[in-house]
C-alpha cells in the first residue's frame, strides 16, 4: 500500500521530467538543424544517440525539411545565450555511443539535459550535479581546439566549437572525439585565433600565414667588398658607386582599360592611392641614386610622384607617349650625386612611315658623377643613361627592332666621346621580349641576322608559328630616309658635316690680294704717268697659284647589309635570367598567370668567351662594374603571393635594381 502511494506521488514528477527533457532535445535538435545544410543533417542525426522516441526524432526532421529553416533560424536567434549554451553541450551529446538504450544510459541522457539547461542561464557557471551522478573526473589529456582547415564540401557546414569555450573544459577521452578534433599542441588562450562558426574546419591543423614581405624576400646579390662611408671602394683603385633601379610601375588608366587581367585582385589593392603609397615605400626602402620608370601617368607624375621624389632629393625628367596616350617614362636622378650634362627625348613615331606609327618613346640622360671633395684633383667618365618602353604587340618584332635602332643612335650619339669611343652606358626598361630571343641576342652581342625571321619570332613573347600567314623581316627592315645607318647610328655622326664651298673669311680673302689676275694690265687701261705705267711686283715667297676645280662633291652613300644590323655599344644584362638554388627561371612580370622576363637592366661590358653560355656574369674589367644586384624571384614564388600585383607589391611587374662601380681616375 505504500508501495503504491509512492508510485503515483512520483508518477506526476516523472512524466515532469520527461517533459523538460523531450523539450529541451527538441529545442537543442532546433539549433543544429539551423547550423546545418539539408544534406548534413542525416549525418548530425545518425551520429546522436537514439532517444526511446525515434520516430519522433524523424518526425522532426521531415518537418524541417518541409517548413525550411527560415523559422527554425528566427527562432534561434531570439535567445542568444541558450543557443550558444547548447552549442557548446551539442557536440559532446552528439558524440556519445550511439548503442547505449538501457534505462541507464537514458537517466545519464536526461541528467545532462538539465546539465544544459542551467548551463544555458549561466555560461559561466561549471557544470553541477544532477541527480547525485558525480561530476566528470579530470584527466590528463590534450585540450580541445577548434582547427581551421580548407573548407571542402564535406566540412562545409560542420559546427564546431569555439576556442574559448573549449579552453576552459575537459571533456571525455571519447576515442572517436579525439580522433575527429584534437589540438597537435595545447594553445595559451590569449594566443589562440578566435574564428567565426562560418570558417572552422576540422581535421587539418591551423595554416600559418606567411606575411608577404616573406614570401617575396628578395636577396641582395654582393659581387664586390663593403664600400666606405664615402661611397668608394677600396681595392685597385677608387670607385664611383651608385645604385640604379629600373621599374614598370603599371599606369592606373593601363590597368582599368586592361581589367580582365586583374581580375584575382582585390579592388582595394588597385587602387591609386594604396598603390602610391606602396610604390613611394619601395623608393625610400631601397632609395636608388638613379631611377628609371616606365607606365608612368602624366597627370599623376605631375600631382604625386614629381613632388614626392622632389622631396626624396631627385631632380626628375619626364616624357609622354606621342599621340593621345597619357603614360611615358621618367628618368630621375640625385643632383647631389651627378650633375646634368644633356638630356635627349626620344620619339620613335615617324609619321607616313608605316613601320614606325606607333607612340613609344625613350629618354636619354647624360649625367657627370660627382666625387668627394675630399679625393683632390680625380675625375670620373660622364655616364649615360637611357629608359624606355617599347611596343607589347607579340606580333610586330619589325617595330620593335626599329625602335631599338632608333635608341641606339640615340644613346650612340650621346655617350660618344671626342676620341670616337663611347662612355659607360646603362640601358633599362621594359623591352617586352623575353630572354634569349632575337631581340635580346641584339642588344647582348651587337648583331642580328633578320632577313626572312618570323616577326613574332623577335620578342620570343608567343608562339604564332601554327598560323597560316607570318609577317617577315624583309632587307633592308627600315628606309634610308629614316637617317639611321643598319650600324644603329646616325648619318651625321657616320659622315660629318662637310665644310661650306663658300667661306668668305679672312683667310680666304688674303688669299686674291697678290693674284696673277691682279697683276695683269686690263686691255684699254689708259697710260697715266706715275698711275697706270707701272706694274705691281711679285711678292717675295709668293707661290705659283693652282688652279682649283670647282667639283661638287657627291651625297655620301650608306652602306647597307643585306639583312643584317649592328651596333658597337658593347652591352651585357645584369641578370642571368636564372635561379640556380630554386631551377627556375627569373620572371620580372605574370600576364594571365604566366611569369616571363621581359625588364632589363644592360650595361656596358664585355663578356667573356670561356666556353660556359650558362655562367654570363663574366666580364671583362672595363670602366663600369657590376657590384651588386637585387635578385628576382620565380614564378612558384610569385603565385604564393596571389601573383602580380598584391598587398606588397603594387605593379604587375617587379622592380630591377643593381650597384654599379665607375673607376676613378686622376688628371
Amino acid at each position: 500500500m505504500i508501495a503504491s502511494c509512492l508510485c503515483y506521488l512520483l508518477l506526476p514528477a516523472a512524466r515532469l521530467f520527461r517533459a523538460l527533457s523531450d523539450a529541451f532535445f527538441t529545442c537543442r535538435k532546433n539549433a543544429l538543424l539551423a547550423k546545418s545544410s539539408s544534406t548534413q543533417v542525416e549525418g548530425d542525426f545518425a551520429m546522436a544517440p537514439r532517444a526511446p522516441d525515434q520516430e519522433e526524432c524523424e518526425g522532426l526532421l521531415q518537418q524541417w525539411r518541409e517548413e525550411g529553416s527560415s523559422q527554425v533560424l528566427l527562432t534561434s536567434s531570439e535567445g542568444p545565450l541558450v543557443d550558444k549554451g547548447l552549442a557548446q553541450s551539442s557536440l559532446a551529446l552528439l558524440m556519445d555511443n550511439p548503442g547505449e538504450q538501457d534505462a541507464a544510459s537514458e537517466d545519464k541522457w536526461s541528467s545532462r539535459q538539465l546539465s544544459d539547461l542551467r548551463a544555458a542561464e549561466n555560461l559561466e557557471e561549471p557544470f553541477p550535479e544532477v541527480l547525485g551522478e558525480e561530476p566528470l573526473p579530470e584527466i590528463e589529456g590534450p585540450m580541445w581546439a577548434a582547427v581551421p582547415m580548407q573548407t571542402g564540401p564535406q566540412f562545409a557546414d560542420c559546427a564546431v566549437l569555439p576556442v574559448g569555450a573549449l579552453a576552459a573544459e575537459q571533456w571525455e577521452e571519447d576515442p572517436a572525439v579525439v580522433a575527429w578534433s584534437i589540438a597537435p599542441e595545447p594553445v595559451p588562450l590569449e594566443e589562440a585565433p578566435i574564428w567565426t562558426f562560418g570558417d572552422l574546419g576540422q581535421l587539418q591543423p591551423p595554416p600559418v600565414e606567411i606575411p608577404y614581405h616573406e614570401i617575396l624576400w628578395r636577396e641582395w646579390e654582393d659581387f664586390s667588398t663593403q664600400p666606405d662611408a664615402q661611397g668608394l671602394e677600396a681595392g685597385d683603385g677608387p670607385q664611383f658607386q651608385f645604385t640604379l633601379m629600373s621599374y614598370n610601375i603599371l599606369a592606373q588608366d593601363l590597368m582599368q582599360q586592361s581589367s580582365e587581367l586583374y581580375l584575382h585582385c582585390h579592388p582595394d589593392i588597385l587602387s591609386w592611392n594604396y598603390r602610391f603609397a606602396n610604390l613611394m615605400q619601395e623608393f625610400q626602402h631601397w632609395d636608388p641614386d638613379i631611377l628609371c620608370l616606365q607606365e608612368v601617368q602624366e597627370d599623376h607624375y605631375w600631382e604625386q610622384l614629381e613632388p614626392s621624389l622632389r622631396m626624396m632629393g631627385f631632380t626628375c625628367f619626364y616624357k609622354r607617349r606621342t599621340g593621345c596616350k597619357t603614360d611615358g617614362c621618367a628618368v630621375c636622378y640625385k643632383p647631389t650625386r651627378f650633375r646634368l650634362l644633356c638630356a635627349s627625348p626620344v620619339e620613335y613615331l615617324r609619321p607616313g612611315l608605316e613601320l614606325l606609327n606607333r607612340d613609344n618613346v625613350g629618354l636619354v640622360l647624360l649625367l657627370q658623377p660627382l666625387v668627394p671633395e675630399g679625393l683632390g684633383q680625380v675625375s670620373v667618365a660622364p655616364l649615360c643613361v637611357a629608359n624606355t618602353h617599347v611596343l607589347y604587340n607579340p606580333r610586330r618584332g619589325d617595330v620593335k627592332l626599329a625602335q631599338m635602332a632608333i635608341l641606339l643612335a640615340e644613346v650612340d650619339k650621346v655617350a660618344r666621346l671626342s676620341d670616337g669611343s663611347h662612355c659607360p652606358i646603362i640601358l633599362c626598361g621594359d623591352l617586352n621580349s623575353v630572354p634569349d630571343s632575337p631581340l635580346y641576342n641584339f642588344i647582348r652581342d651587337g648583331e642580328l641576322q633578320y632577313h626572312g625571321m618570323p616577326a613574332w619570332k623577335v620578342s620570343g613573347q608567343e608562339d604564332f608559328s601554327h598560323q597560316l600567314y607570318q609577317r617577315k623581316l624583309q632587307a633592308p627592315l627600315w628606309p634610308s630616309s629614316l637617317g639611321i645607318t643598319d650600324c644603329c647610328q646616325y648619318i651625321t655622326s657616320c659622315h660629318p658635316k662637310r665644310s661650306e664651298r663658300l667661306k668668305y673669311g679672312r683667310d680666304f680673302l688674303l688669299r686674291f690680294r697678290f693674284c696673277d689676275v691682279a697683276c695683269q694690265r686690263p686691255a684699254g687701261l689708259v697710260l697715266m704717268e706715275g698711275v697706270t705705267d707701272s706694274k705691281p711686283e711679285r711678292p717675295a715667297g709668293w707661290a705659283e697659284p693652282v688652279l682649283e676645280e670647282d667639283t661638287v662633291e657627291p651625297e655620301p652613300v650608306l652602306p647597307r647589309t643585306i639583312g643584317t644590323i649592328q651596333h658597337c655599344l658593347h652591352l651585357t644584362s645584369v641578370y642571368t635570367h636564372f635561379l640556380p638554388q630554386h631551377g627556375r627561371p627569373e620572371v620580372t612580370t605574370m600576364p594571365l598567370g604566366f611569369g616571363m622576363t621581359v625588364d632589363y637592366i644592360f650595361f656596358s661590358a664585355e663578356s667573356c668567351d670561356n666556353g660556359n653560355r650558362a655562367d654570363r656574369r663574366l666580364y671583362q674589367d672595363g670602366t663600369l662594374k657590376l657590384l651588386g644586384r637585387l635578385s628576382l624571384l620565380s614564378e612558384e614564388i610569385l603565385w604564393a603571393a596571389n601573383g602580380l600585383p598584391n598587398p606588397f607589391c603594387s605593379s604587375d611587374h617587379l622592380c630591377l635594381l643593381a650597384s654599379f662601380g665607375m673607376k676613378v681616375t686622376s688628371p
